[in-house]
């Protein structure tokens, strides 16, 4: 078989229609969650897919988490296809088609899920279909590992990597959501950037804590607890991490500066001389920039008394910290404490999140990724980032040094803005190039 089947793409989008009407809403409250939708979710898979469920062996993980295995031919390193099927809370307030009506309409696929990540499972269902339909048979084991909470940072990615271990599978590239096919992110530059993770940031909870003795409001203690959990938060505010580029940035400067308006070409394609330049208009831009440079901190939960009258006895902080490549949860805790200076402040971990070892940003790997995006987005860039926020993919590092982040779509900056808020969804045309990607990969891959 040397031709790639061809993408039925009202057919893919019918049946993404589907998932998404599945609510597989997850929570980190286990008995708020509806199993029974999970269970329906998984219950329809073999009704949209049947040669694929006859023809690859499921096994459910950890309670609903699900991998896949596709046996090929020989003996290779396994290509591993990632994506989860749960998604987050979605009222119909504010949304143009309802949240989990899966409409079809206007060239697109609306609900929650569409873009993530319901249409990338789709996907990869949709290419092992026509792949079997054609006859195709993979030189090495495609399995497809789909988990069922990454959204509360759960436990169904990490069973099956444990499960994956006790068969002693090693994958050979590993792939997950992450980046996509973008424009606009640099100023000037009019080539569309596909930006493929290939690291994530770590994401730890931290909670600051101030007791006190509280008491009635009228009569209130100088520098009580909420005056010195408020001095914390701003003296962290006013001392962010320092600002620095790791290797995969460095990298994504320069393949992008090939394709950047003269200035920016300079500055980007000399960091030698601009790098200390380039770092302070990052750090001072915050946003997106300031979090492509350093550890950043956002103070997200705060908690003082029940009542207006009342001092509060304990006040409270969380910060979600993203780590940056190169720092530790270690190392964020005492720089915190540092900043902070006050033996009263109490810092304690909730959650913690190690940065993901950086993948291998060269070798067979990522250039049979390149390429097989080059030829689905002939004009786009390819060109590695880290990723800001958490993904399932950070756990197949115990397990391959080629695990990428990457979503098979252009996406608006409208349309990723989308995921989590109101109004999420996928163009057709979209999900058709997706199904494009993931048939091109396989065939290349395995």
């Amino acid at each position: 078989m040397n031709e790639i089947p061809s993408v039925d793409s009202d057919g893919a989008a019918r049946r993404l229609s589907a998932l998404i009407r599945k609510r597989t809403v997850s929570s980190r409250e286990p008995e708020a969650v509806d199993w029974a939708e999970f269970e329906a979710f998984r219950a329809l898979l073999p009704e949209l897919y049947p040669e694929t469920h006859r023809t690859l062996e499921r096994t459910v993980v950890g309670g609903h988490a699900m991998l896949y295995r596709w046996k090929g031919k020989g003996q290779g390193e396994p290509l591993v296809l990632m994506a989860h099927y749960d998604v987050v809370p979605a009222s119909d307030e504010g949304w143009e088609r309802p949240a989990f009506s899966g409409d079809v309409h206007d060239g697109a696929v609306w609900g929650r899920g569409s873009i993530d990540t319901k249409c990338t499972l789709a996907c990869a269902f949709e290419a092992v279909e026509a792949l079997l339909k054609a006859g195709f048979t993979p030189e090495r084991d495609v399995y497809l590992s789909f988990g069922h909470d990454e959204e509360t940072g759960g436990r169904g990615a990490p069973a099956i990597v444990a499960h994956l271990e006790g068969l002693g599978v090693k994958p050979g590239l590993v792939l997950d959501e992450g980046g996509a096919v973008v424009r606009g992110v640099f100023p000037g530059v009019e080539r569309p950037l596909a930006m493929v993770g290939v690291a994530e940031k770590g994401v730890t909870d931290i909670e600051l804590s101030v007791r006190s003795q509280g008491g009635h409001s009228s009569t209130p203690p100088r520098k009580g607890a909420a005056w010195r959990l408020a001095r914390a938060i701003t003296r962290l505010e006013a001392r962010p991490f320092p600002a620095r580029f790791p290797a995969a940035t460095r990298l994504m400067f320069s393949r992008i500066a090939p394709h950047a308006p003269a200035g920016l070409r300079l500055v980007l394609g000399n960091l030698w001389l601009f790098e200390p330049l380039l770092l302070f208009v990052f750090g001072r831009a915050g946003g997106e920039l300031g979090a492509m440079c350093r550890t950043t901190m956002a103070v997200t939960m705060l908690q003082g008394s029940d009542a207006a009258n009342v001092l509060p006895a304990v006040a409270k902080a969380v910060v979600n910290v993203r780590v940056a490549i190169g720092q530790s949860v270690e190392s964020v805790v005492e720089r915190m404490k540092a900043v902070i200076d006050d033996p009263l402040v109490e810092l304690r971990v909730l959650l913690p999140g190690e940065p993901s070892p950086v993948s291998e940003l060269s070798g067979p790997r990522f250039d049979a990724l390149s390429a097989t995006i080059a030829e689905v987005y002939p004009d786009a860039v390819v060109a590695p980032y880290v990723v800001m926020g958490g993904t399932d993919a950070r756990h197949y590092a115990r397990v391959s040094s080629t695990v990428y982040r990457f979503s098979p779509f252009e996406l608006s900056k409208a349309e990723r803005a989308s995921m989590h808020a109101v109004n999420e969804r996928l163009p057709v045309a979209s999900l058709a190039k997706g199904v494009e990607f993931y048939l091109r990969l396989i065939r290349r891959i395995g």
